[in-house]
């Protein structure tokens, strides 16, 4: 049987402003500043100050003066919009320059792309119009570090379903060997071996050089697992012979597309949104708005009000235009304040985290950083950890040692064998610390690192020492092997 009740109850709910302060809160400053050059094109009673809306003023005092049109009454209170004393300056303004900023912009180069740059080496070569579309679709084929991912077969079925060209492995194999001369040496590879050799067959001949093609086509995988020893006895070599072809390969590329510097695609540029400098001893903070423009509600827009407020009759489209008015300014006030309360926060709790790190900020050693969550920076300041984790998402911050990203600064805790509060970070600087510093002729397993952090203080165990090692990018013990 169904029922109909009413129930009461309480919710909390975030209004649309506060929503939006959130995502605000949440943008790095280069996309903060479109954020801010999109919301002043979208709404006209926001204005930066380098434009005048004449137009649009023009357009509003015609329908002031068209006399077809009902008077009628209206419930806008314009002195709410009107009145100094009700709206003070600061509210209807928001500057984001500092003394020092300047108003850069970043020039981009253009050029070619890497496919490009070998399209146009194709085109010195002698192919017939059927060899130069293969050629063209395995230029195409070619990623951005200069490999051939793809299997020949899949290429002639490719070649003859998207491009009606019909050819055998044998033509691919061949017309690929002309590519791999192409610049730089060793594009077209389908495989780091081969990409070794190719580079090696085209420089000049020598003992050392022989020696390597012979051990990268007789003996790649124990080369690349480092196990030296199998190699030695294999081809009845010398320990200084080996070191004069390990040597030798590792002046080749092993990504030779990456080498390309000719491409237009734009270099990522990391703004910082803050900047911590050292004074005389002391941290001093500031926040970067560089490029964000002086916000300031439109003038024509009060003076449309004032036109509508001074007339005796008012009519629907006045009152219409007005309530456009009003919706428009109401949101151009609310994005002002928002950008102040947007400063604001950044700037709280940016200052909470080079307190509880001050300790780094003056030195810049990474031993220094104090174990550090959200919780803790969220109970300093009073705020909610969702605000704490928005404002550390995708921020940077200038130091004296290099721009870091702000989530570098949590780590979480362990305890060292006085039982004190340790971060992690402090931990795996002392693990780099630690295998910098051993002999590499016998590198540390991750057990004998085990113990040597225990001999530090640090009680963490051989499976956690793993996987800091990945964490850092360091590889197990024996791929860390060197013939000394």
């Amino acid at each position: 049987m169904l029922k109909q009740s009413l129930h009461q109850r309480l919710q909390q709910k975030l209004s649309p402003q506060q929503i939006q302060l959130m995502k605000l809160i949440q943008l790095p400053t280069q996309a903060f500043e479109q954020k801010v050059t999109q919301e002043i094109e979208e709404n006209p009673a926001l204005d930066s100050g380098k434009e005048n809306n004449d137009e649009f003023e023009n357009d509003v005092e015609d329908n002031y003066d068209d006399p077809g049109t009902e008077t009628i009454d209206t419930e806008i209170n314009i002195d709410d919009y009107l009145s100094d004393d009700e709206t003070p300056s600061y509210k209807l303004q928001s500057n984001n320059y500092s003394i020092d900023d300047e108003d850069n912009q970043i020039p981009y180069s253009a050029g070619k792309t890497f496919n490009q740059f070998l399209t146009d080496q194709l085109n010195t070569c002698t192919l017939t119009d059927q060899e130069y579309q293969i050629a063209d679709f395995l230029v195409g084929s070619i990623d951005g570090n200069g490999y051939l991912r793809r299997s020949v077969e899949d290429i002639v079925d490719d070649l003859a379903f998207s491009q009606n060209v019909y050819t055998t492995t044998e033509e691919i194999e061949r017309i690929l060997k002309k590519i791999q001369l192409l610049d730089p040496p060793g594009v077209g590879a389908r495989n780091l071996n081969e990409c070794l050799l190719i580079q090696l067959h085209q420089k000049k001949e020598t003992p050392e050089r022989k020696l390597a093609i012979d051990i990268l086509n007789n003996s790649f995988d124990h080369f690349v697992k480092k196990h030296y020893s199998k190699i030695l006895n294999k081809l009845n070599i010398t320990k200084e012979e080996l070191k004069d072809v390990i040597s030798e390969i590792e002046k080749l590329n092993p990504k030779p597309g990456s080498s390309f510097s000719g491409g237009n695609s734009n270099i990522e540029q990391i703004v910082p949104d803050f900047t911590v400098k050292i004074n005389e001893g002391n941290l001093d903070l500031t926040l970067n708005a560089r490029n964000a423009p002086e916000l300031h509600i439109s003038r024509d827009y009060n003076n449309m009000l004032k036109g509508y407020a001074e007339s005796k009759d008012k009519s629907k489209s006045q009152k219409d235009a007005v309530m456009f008015i009003k919706q428009k300014l109401d949101a151009a006030k609310w994005f002002i304040d928002a950008i102040k309360q947007r400063q604001q926060t950044l700037l709280l709790t940016m200052n909470a985290i080079m307190h509880h790190q001050e300790k780094y900020f003056l030195t810049g050693d990474e031993r220094n950083l104090r174990p550090m969550v959200l919780k803790d920076i969220a109970d300093k300041i009073d705020m909610d950890i969702s605000t704490i984790s928005r404002v550390a998402n995708s921020k940077y911050v200038d130091t004296p040692y290099g721009t870091k990203l702000l989530k570098e600064f949590f780590s979480e805790s362990m305890k060292n064998e006085k039982g004190e509060d340790i971060s992690t970070r402090e931990i795996k600087k002392i693990l780099e610390i630690v295998i910098d510093e051993e002999d590499k002729k016998r590198p540390l397993t991750d057990e004998k690192l085990s113990i040597i952090l225990k001999e530090k203080g640090y009680l963490i165990a051989r499976r956690t020492v793993a996987k800091y090692r990945e964490q850092l990018d360091i590889p197990v013990a024996r791929l860390r092997k060197e013939i000394l």
